[in-house]
């Protein structure tokens, strides 16, 4: 199953789902212009209603993500809007990252001892 939410995570469902569909566009999983489910067959797979699907579908719709064509369904966008939109996203949870490290009082250079390690694939310091 390529889309799978996580039931543990505090994000809505809905945010959840777009951020999936992004990450995917982003890595290349989703191309552009490929078909993604029907609301009502996304909602079924994923096990949730389908206005939930439906509220994604807009949000992503909206920031550019994805596309809609009446009576034909819903396809991703030029993956420029999804890789700009998701990376804006990372770094604003980057962002507040940081500042609760700076509040904690965790000195920069361990944060970026830590940021250096997980790009190398490593484990946080």
């Amino acid at each position: 199953m390529l889309f799978q939410l996580n039931v543990a995570d505090r994000a809505p469902a809905y945010e959840q789902l777009e951020q999936l569909v992004a990450k995917y566009v982003c890595l290349g999983v989703l191309e552009a212009h490929e078909r993604l489910p029907s609301v009502r067959a996304m909602a079924g797979e994923l096990g949730i209603n389908p206005n939930t699907v439906a509220k994604a579908y807009k949000l992503l719709e909206t920031k550019g993500i994805i596309y809609t064509i009446a009576g034909k369904g819903v396809f991703i966008a030029d993956n420029e809007n999804a890789k700009t939109a998701f990376a804006q996203k990372c770094l604003a949870d980057f962002g507040t990252a940081a500042a609760k490290a700076k509040a904690a009082g965790i000195p920069i250079d361990e944060l970026l001892q830590a940021l250096h390690n997980t790009y190398e694939g490593g484990q946080n310091a």
